[in-house]
């Protein structure tokens, strides 16, 4: 069963059984990749509990890959000492600009390009919102956003 349309085609959507490392290779095959030191299962455990929420497994497994990373342009949150990119302070400063957003979702980058910040849920799909807009879905997965 097809759940939608990205940019035009028709997708699936994100299932946990997909690979979960998918997002990992295309990471780490995009230019300048750089990346933290991994956290610990106690350190995502925590991070979840302070927002109330469970992160992808996907999400997860980056946690626990690279902390936190970026690459071609992109800096994502993470587990790390940097309140910007920090996941539990980026998203509990997102969430006070944008109350409506749902509880269950988590910044996973703040694009510093006209107040746009990309979230994602429990079961791996990815959010745009801005000020100007209503949050729309953009991909089904941390590696189809970074592949678009």
């Amino acid at each position: 069963m097809y759940g939608g349309r990205l940019f035009g085609k028709r997708w699936r959507p994100y299932q946990e059984g997909n690979s979960v490392d998918d997002f990992i290779s295309v990471l780490r095959s995009k230019p300048d990749f750089l990346c933290l030191k991994g956290a610990g299962d106690d350190a995502v455990k925590a991070a979840e509990a302070a927002l109330g929420l469970k992160f992808s497994a996907e999400y997860r497994r980056y946690l626990e890959a690279f902390g936190a990373a970026s690459a071609a342009g992109h800096e994502f949150t993470g587990i790390c000492d940097s309140e910007r990119l920090d996941i539990v302070s980026a998203t509990e400063t997102e969430r006070a600009a944008i109350p409506d957003v749902p509880g269950c979702w988590y910044v996973v980058e703040q694009t510093n390009i006209d107040e746009i910040t990309i979230w994602q849920d429990k079961n791996g799909f990815v959010y745009m919102t801005s000020p100007d807009s209503p949050a729309r879905k953009i991909a089904r997965s941390l590696a189809d956003y970074l592949r678009a």
